[in-house]
């Protein structure tokens, strides 16, 4: 029998199942304005801010990179260039890997009751479990904690993400790719906290119950990344991708994801 490829096989499902969460999830805000405001508030806020770091870091990415390859001075002219492209290439991939992360846990942070009540009224619909209220102090503090756990796990991950951009040829292709499955999971981690809080989940459980199924994960994760990258479709991404992460979180804990007639 053919293990490797059954394998693929059901990865290859679970991303398709996984992308078509995150439509689902998508479809459920932007057919709801109170769902679409809920989440657009704190991430507009956000984003001006991010906005303005990003046009920082654009301005001083030439003397960046030429900072980071002091020893490529004595090159010639094209191998210079190379070298200097390849740097500023991995500064931008990891920088969009922990700016992308780091965006998702500061919104959480700021909006989180926000985001907490639009995942419960996604779950809710659906039949949730009974859970205890939860108090807006609550779960501000609960995003601080969990967004500062997301931020250092993000800065951690954008190291080999640079290294790997500074690799010839390959590396400005895969550092990219790498980012987005990275930064996919990582944003899944957060954005299906409040369903699986509610299920008594702590953020130990919750990444070991994401590992089970990485092809959903990943489906629902990447392109919440990808647009969530994009700083005003951030705007919108982001409450797509909560909804998602709401899908996701009932379809592993076994739980139905579709309204039962």
């Amino acid at each position: 029998m053919d293990f490797t490829g059954t394998a693929a096989k059901i990865a290859h499902m679970e991303v398709v199942q996984g992308l078509g969460l995150f439509v689902r999830g998508a479809v459920t805000v932007f057919r709801s304005p109170r769902l679409l405001l809920l989440g657009a508030v704190p991430a507009l806020i956000v984003s001006v801010l991010y906005v303005a770091a990003l046009a920082t870091l654009m301005a001083w990415l030439p003397d960046l990179a030429a900072g980071l390859t002091p020893f490529a001075e004595t090159w010639s002219e094209g191998a210079r260039t190379t070298a200097r492209v390849a740097a500023g290439a991995a500064i931008v991939g990891a920088a969009a890997a922990v700016a992308v992360v780091t965006f998702v846990a500061v919104t959480l942070a700021v909006g989180g009751p926000f985001y907490e009540k639009l995942a419960e009224i996604v779950d809710d619909d659906l039949g949730a479990p009974p859970a205890p209220p939860s108090s807006w102090a609550r779960a501000i503090a609960r995003g601080v904690r969990d967004g500062s756990i997301l931020i250092g796990l993000s800065v951690l991950a954008a190291v080999p993400l640079f290294v790997l951009g500074l690799v010839p040829v390959v590396g400005p292709v895969l550092a990219p790719v790498a980012a987005a499955l990275v930064g996919g999971r990582l944003l899944m981690i957060e954005l299906s906290a409040p369903a699986l809080q509610r299920r008594g989940l702590a953020m130990r459980d919750r990444r070991r119950l994401l590992r089970t199924r990485r092809g959903l994960t990943w489906g629902v994760g990447t392109p919440t990344y990808l647009l969530a990258a994009i700083p005003l479709v951030a705007i919108l991404a982001i409450p797509a991708g909560s909804a998602a992460a709401t899908l996701l979180a009932r379809e592993l804990r076994g739980e139905p994801t579709r309204i039962q007639a």
